[in-house]
């Protein structure tokens, strides 16, 4: 028996430095250029759902969706919550196709929700004008206004997500 709880407490020991380094929080806005990153005290699983929701009221609406919590899980390996969810609307698509094809290759934006140590949860995202600024040369002016109305929309998105 008293091998059995060692053996316990060893591999507790040997993973917990394992799910640490999966633990890691997302910098702030002004230690990663090009992100917003906006910590709350909801918990993971709220987190995702707010984000779903605050899309679905809003201009944009969820694409995609990607995570590898549930499917690490399965293989038995705990890892915190993360989850991808792409958003975009038919409208930006289409204008956007009109300025430079190559920067739908962009699309859908994603916002990034990840569970921290202490059980909240961060929203991350990419900025859209941060996004599309690689394409700029090629769209002009009018890709600019759309990568300026796409922030606007997920700007709104993460504040409604936050306050739900």
């Amino acid at each position: 028996m008293r091998k059995l709880i060692a053996s316990a407490v060893l591999g507790g020991l040997l993973f917990a430095p394992a799910y640490a380094a999966f633990a890691q929080e997302i910098p702030t806005v002004s230690q990663r250029e090009g992100w917003a990153v906006h910590h709350s005290d909801k918990g993971y699983q709220e987190l995702v759902d707010a984000v779903k929701a605050a899309a679905r009221d809003s201009a944009l609406g969820v694409v995609t969706e990607a995570g590898p919590t549930q499917a690490a899980a399965k293989r038995g390996i705990d890892i915190p919550g993360n989850r991808v969810i792409g958003l975009f609307n038919n409208e930006y698509a289409v204008r956007i196709l009109k300025l430079s094809t190559a920067a739908m290759i962009e699309a859908p934006i994603r916002m990034y929700v990840t569970e921290a140590p202490d059980g909240t949860a961060t929203l991350s995202y990419k900025l859209p004008s941060y996004v599309y600024e690689p394409y700029m040369e090629e769209g002009g002016q009018e890709l600019a206004q759309a990568a300026d109305e796409l922030e606007h929309d997920f700007a709104k998105v993460a504040k409604d997500a936050l306050q739900q």
